[in-house]
């Protein structure tokens, strides 16, 4: 976001954001609350969930340094938003960044391409949960934390800690725990990850991961 902002928008903007930590596993904003303000992730990743009438939760979202947290112009919290992992963020006030963008087309542009990209990526993952298999879905999503958390490193080789549970990743890939862990297991077993300290992961080639994943 401030990539598109010049340096007096920049100066203006700073007196008005605020860095912030949080925990694995705290609100960042609730589903249905008034927005109050708008947010950048700098590192770790974030969860986006829904809430059914009878109490139940769906992840529908993962997002990343540095995927922009909110939507313009919206009233209240479409989703219910909280740390999956540590995570360190920019806030910025509704209102200050609302007007920033009305004076700063370059600022639009930004944040509209991100807004297409999340779509775009939203489409791709609809494909994965209807039509991949449970061994496709789970390397998937593998492949989307390897990718995502650290975007701009280099290589093949990859190592992360899970930002979700195995119930988590059951729940976002619409399988059942036991699947989860089976084809986690299997991928272990032909040395396309190693696993360890149950959330610890490591993938040597992340060629050899992709092509787990199905077309």
């Amino acid at each position: 976001m401030c990539g598109a902002l010049t340096a007096d928008e920049l100066l203006a903007l700073s007196a008005h954001t605020h860095l912030a930590n949080h925990s694995a596993g705290e609100e960042l904003a609730g589903e249905r609350m008034p927005v109050e303000s708008y947010a950048t992730v700098i590192r770790g990743v974030v969860k986006l969930t829904k809430t059914l009438e009878d109490g139940r939760q769906q992840i529908v979202g993962l997002q990343f340094a540095p995927d922009f947290l909110g939507r313009l112009n919206a009233e209240e919290n479409a989703v219910s938003v909280e740390a999956a992992s540590d995570v360190n963020i920019c806030r910025v006030p509704k209102a200050t960044l609302e007007r920033l963008v009305k004076s700063s087309p370059a600022l639009a542009e930004r944040l509209m391409d991100q807004t297409m990209r999340e779509l775009d990526e939203a489409r791709d993952w609809m494909v994965t949960l209807g039509r991949k298999t449970a061994a496709e879905k789970v390397a998937s999503f593998l492949m989307l934390i390897a990718t995502h958390l650290e975007p701009e490193a280099d290589g093949e080789r990859r190592a992360f800690d899970l930002p979700l549970s195995r119930a988590e990743i059951a729940d976002f890939l619409g399988l059942t725990i036991e699947t989860v862990s089976r084809q986690l297991s299997k991928l272990k077993a032909d040395s396309v990850i190693a696993i360890t300290a149950s959330r610890h992961i490591e993938v040597p080639k992340l060629s050899k991961l992709q092509m787990r994943c199905g077309a």
